[in-house]
């Protein structure tokens, strides 16, 4: 099958959405479909779309149903799309949802969500990541913390190192925050936030594989956002073994499950703080986090991720086939 596989995010882009498009592309080509991956359709001969971001991709989701009637389309749907736009602006993405023939969501709370009369077209799919045999050696002279995510809004990405601020003096928490500023005003307050805060380094934007080995090195990891429509950095912390303490959001609830342990409210760095000091100083706390991590990691998979997406494809297709649901 000859697939278009559509995401907004470009080909120099560390965005989510480039991450999973070229994921899935792999994932397809190693099941032998032929993929080209685009920021938008255009007019191209395709036997299936799938796009990430119903809204952002409406006019290719749009431009390919009006193109190809009869053949299937999947739309994957973002944390933007669920949190933001299907509020800020529906129309696109509603319009979006109703064209495809199979929807995506990644994470388990997405369903309840998006509006009742979606949900039959609606498949989770987990993102996968890799994991290493090994875990690297801690470092001796901290207590490393890894941030893993791009400075903007909805990440809300200065609330460990608010946290941080809040900690004892004897605490030997550090906090190690990897990803790219959105503008220059993001940027120069994580450096600001650099020269005010000894426990807070920003390395900025990095390559996959120095996240990589510092998943690997690192003895927590926090995700603080306000929103996520399901964070591959949590999978990828989990297959690597390290413990996560998280935003209580449905994106986070629904990777690490409603019963998990390492929840703090959003925005509120005074609960933070509290959970860093126990990972730090309670053996028994920071076991049960990397336990219940253990647990949800069979889900993170990569046969499991490429199983179910072609389950996807499987679907779409049949529901394409079948008029009566085309037409729904």
């Amino acid at each position: 099958m000859k697939i278009s596989l559509v995401t907004p995010a470009g080909k120099a882009s560390r965005a989510g959405n480039r991450t999973t498009a070229m994921r899935w592309a792999r994932m397809l080509r190693d099941s032998g479909h032929r993929v080209d991956v685009a920021v938008a359709y255009a007019d191209e001969d395709a036997d299936l779309l799938i796009a990430l971001h119903a809204w952002r991709s409406a006019d290719s989701i749009a431009r390919f149903r009006a193109r190809y009637p009869d053949r299937p389309v999947i739309v994957a749907l973002t944390g933007t799309d669920i949190y933001h736009y299907l509020k800020a602006d529906p129309e696109p993405t509603l319009r979006s949802l109703d064209l495809a023939d199979a929807l995506v969501g990644l994470h388990d709370l997405v369903p309840a969500a998006i509006p009742a009369r979606y949900r039959d077209k609606l498949h989770v799919v987990f993102q996968s990541a890799v994991p290493r045999l090994h875990r690297l050696p801690a470092l001796d002279a901290c207590f490393e913390v890894l941030v893993v995510g791009h400075l903007r809004e909805e990440k809300d990405p200065f609330r460990a190192a608010a946290a941080a601020r809040r900690l004892p003096a004897t605490s030997r928490i550090r906090i190690t925050h990897l990803g790219g500023a959105h503008d220059d005003t993001w940027a120069a307050q994580a450096r600001s936030e650099m020269e005010a805060n000894p426990r807070y380094k920003w390395l900025g934007d990095v390559p996959g594989a120095m996240v990589r080995r510092l998943l690997n090195r690192a003895r927590l990891m926090v995700l603080s956002s306000r929103q996520e429509g399901g964070a591959n950095v949590i999978s990828e912390a989990v297959v690597a073994g390290l413990p996560v303490i998280s935003s209580d959001i449905p994106g986070s609830v629904g990777l690490l499950g409603p019963a998990y342990p390492g929840y703090f409210p959003v925005e509120d760095d005074a609960a933070l703080a509290a959970l860093l000091l126990r990972a730090e100083q309670e053996a028994d706390f920071l076991d049960s986090l990397q336990r219940a991590c253990a647990a949800r990691a069979p889900l993170f998979e990569p046969s499991t991720e490429r199983e179910t997406l072609l389950q996807v494809i499987e679907a779409a297709t049949a529901r394409r086939s079948t008029p009566a649901l085309s037409r729904r």
